[in-house]
C-alpha cells in the first residue's frame, strides 16, 4: 500500500498491526529543484484527488472516524463502480 509522506508515525504501525498490511510512504525529494518523476507519487496524488471531488469529502462535516471512513468508501465504490462502464473504442 502507498501513502503520503503525510501519513507516518501511528497510522503505518496501525495499518501493519491490525490490517497486517505493509505501507510504503512515497516522499519527494527536498534537493531536488524542479519537476522530477516519482515512481507511485502519481497514484497517492491522483487518489486522493478523486477522493475530493465528492463535496461530503472536501469538509470535515463528520464527527465520527466511522462516518468518515464509511463516506471514502461509498465514494470508492461510486466511482470504481463508473469504470467498467466507459468503453474505448
Amino acid at each position: 500500500m502507498w501513502a503520503d509522506g503525510g501519513h507516518t508515525g501511528r497510522p503505518v504501525i496501525w495499518t501493519k498491526e491490525e490490517l497486517q498490511l505493509t505501507v510504503q510512504i512515497v516522499t519527494r525529494s527536498d534537493d531536488v529543484s524542479g519537476f522530477m518523476v516519482l515512481p507511485r507519487r502519481w497514484c497517492v496524488e491522483r487518489t486522493c484527488a478523486w477522493l475530493f471531488r465528492s463535496r461530503r469529502l472536501v469538509r470535515d462535516y463528520e464527527t465520527l472516524p466511522t462516518v468518515h471512513e464509511w463516506m471514502v468508501m461509498w465514494t470508492m465504490t461510486m466511482l470504481m463502480s463508473r469504470r467498467p462502464a466507459h468503453r474505448r473504442a
